[in-house]
């Protein structure tokens, strides 16, 4: 999810809407900047979790950053999300998913 939404939508901007929902929520005048500074970031948290370096602490924060940026979006532009309000839902699950990988999952195997 993170090497997708990173290096295809944002990147190589394959997705323009991303950079629609960046200048709605930030403004137009450095929509571009912070759509690529998203993206790498998001491409670097992919490079992490393929490490296993310090996992928990990579898990944590893809859990708040994927709240962080949904709650955002949904109060701020449902109109240009995939699915709109809805879309939350499918946050919620992705963070329990992690949530599950990480700390019960790996957990019961340790």
């Amino acid at each position: 999810m993170w090497l997708i939404n990173g290096l295809f939508c944002k990147l190589l901007n394959f997705v323009p809407r991303h950079q629609e929902i960046v200048s709605k929520i930030l403004g137009n005048d450095y929509s571009l900047f912070f759509t690529k500074t998203i993206g790498i970031l998001e491409v670097l948290m992919f490079v992490w979790i393929v490490s296993k370096i310090k996992s928990k602490w990579c898990a944590v924060l893809q859990m708040i950053t994927i709240a962080t940026m949904n709650i955002i979006e949904f109060f701020a532009v449902p109109d240009l999300l995939l699915y709109g309000r809805l879309n939350i839902v499918f946050a919620a699950i992705f963070i329990a998913v992690i949530y599950t990988h990480q700390f019960v999952i790996s957990k019961s195997k340790s």
